[in-house]
């Protein structure tokens, strides 16, 4: 065998043996990516207010058999209904929330009250607050997942200044954004 085609069979075994590897390695990243993705349990949102806002607060999620069940506690709200929804980015950058997108909406549905079948996954209805600004919200939702299409984990949770009607397209006409948040994985916590 001349020096020439030695060299050229030694570098197309070379770029094999590269390939091979790298489709090994990410084979292996790909495997551990879903084993993490599957032993997700609980999420979390850390709220902070929008510019001139005061809101703030926390929105839990924890697998269930029956979904996800969402838990939140937020004050700085005027007393009533606000609109509570998951948006499509996970970006809280911009002053007033609208870095976050519109409603989480992989299915391209309606949007709708929490409790109809054809929704956006993100409609999670009103957050109720009282005389002193604060809301608690106790929800299981079956729209919702940490894996798949419908996976929340990335994506932004936004309150808004008024009610959200569950009616008017595509966002409830529930107005101005007071607060958001990006929703991450939890460190394993008990539901309670």
């Amino acid at each position: 065998m001349n020096k020439s085609l030695r060299y050229l069979s030694i570098m197309v075994l070379a770029v094999m043996s590269v390939a091979a590897a790298n489709l090994l390695g990410q084979q292996a990243d790909k495997s551990m990516a879903d084993k993490t993705v599957s032993s997700i349990t609980s999420a979390i949102a850390v709220l902070h207010a929008t510019e001139g806002n005061n809101v703030s607060g926390t929105i839990i999620f924890f697998k269930v058999d029956a979904g996800i069940k969402v838990i939140a506690t937020v004050s700085g709200l005027t007393e009533g209904k606000h609109g509570f929804h998951i948006h499509q980015f996970g970006d809280c950058r911009g002053a007033d929330g609208k870095t976050a997108g519109g409603h989480f909406n992989p299915g391209e549905m309606d949007h709708g009250a929490p409790y109809d079948s054809m929704r956006h996954v993100g409609d999670i209805g009103n957050l109720v607050a009282n005389s002193e600004g604060i809301a608690n919200l106790e929800w299981i939702d079956s729209h919702m997942t940490f894996k798949g299409a419908n996976s929340i984990i990335g994506r932004g949770v936004i309150i808004h200044v008024g009610e959200d009607d569950l009616t008017t397209q595509p966002t409830g006409a529930a107005g101005a954004r007071v607060a958001c948040g990006v929703i991450g994985i939890a460190k394993a916590v008990s539901m309670y």
